[in-house]
């Protein structure tokens, strides 16, 4: 008789603080849980402090301790690391560094909206942003079907409060519809609301669209492609290529990098 295969474990990496955001965090944990297929878990994880501020710096730092915690995911026995953040801080040097799959929220939302339709539109939360998602287009060479980089003016804070304050999330609904609107009349066909925040706001609006677009639900996409890519890797070993992009360090660099 053939064993059964054992429960698959996610770390799915927050950059909110699981303390101070703690409401968030456990709506996040059960919709993750909620959606997860049979035999797969998610555990929700933080960042103290978390990324509040914004700005390339506090990416940067945060992109850190996500390599860090990509390193403890896998000591720990976890089958995959997702990031839900949409920078994706950190993705490509934890892809790097880990054996175990890592998607980031960002690059699996774009990846799939291409397969839902030609011309995609990004709505991020704040105008800060909009350079560093261009960037993120252009890396994942998809400048061709993201055609479009939005923002509505929030912060991570305001956008906390929306979820248990209803006057709250229907000021960010009609920021969010006043941005979308002028896309779909341009011919965007989905739109990817750009944060894990947003994302999970949102996606209490079942079948959420705008005229005939599709708005993404984005955590939904990132649960799924990460339980896929654990099934993929236990069918045949499908994993990151190491030929060039995602080539693993050396011991050295690696004890050097957790060392400091």
């Amino acid at each position: 008789m053939s064993s059964q295969p054992r429960r698959v474990k996610i770390w799915y990496q927050s950059f909110v603080d699981p303390d101070q955001q703690s409401a968030y965090c456990k709506t996040l944990a059960k919709a993750l849980n909620r959606m997860a297929g049979k035999d797969v878990g998610f555990d929700v994880h933080g960042i103290v402090p978390p990324d509040l501020e914004l700005h390339r710096l506090t990416e940067f730092r945060c992109a850190r301790q996500v390599i860090r915690h990509a390193v403890e995911a896998q000591g720990k026995g976890y089958d995959a690391f997702a990031i839900g953040h949409f920078q994706d801080g950190g993705l490509y040097e934890a892809r790097s560094t880990v054996d175990i799959p890592v998607l980031g929220l960002g690059e699996a939302a774009m990846l799939y909206a291409c397969t839902l339709g030609q011309k995609i539109g990004l709505v991020t939360i704040h105008p800060v942003f909009i350079p560093m998602h261009e960037e993120q287009i252009q890396r994942y060479g998809l400048s061709r079907r993201v055609v479009a980089v939005k923002a509505i003016e929030t912060d991570p804070a305001l956008l906390v409060r929306a979820f248990t304050e209803r006057k709250t999330f229907e000021t960010v609904l009609h920021q969010f519809r006043k941005q979308v609107e002028p896309l779909v009349k341009g011919g965007i066909e989905v739109i990817i609301p750009a944060g894990g925040l947003p994302s999970l706001l949102f996606s209490r609006l079942k079948h959420f669209t705008v005229g005939k677009a599709l708005v993404l639900n984005c955590i939904a996409v990132l649960a799924k492609m990460t339980e896929t890519a654990v099934a993929l890797n236990r069918f045949n070993g499908t994993a990151a290529s190491r030929v060039a992009t995602f080539q693993k360090p050396s011991a050295k660099a690696l004890r050097e990098f957790l060392d400091t």
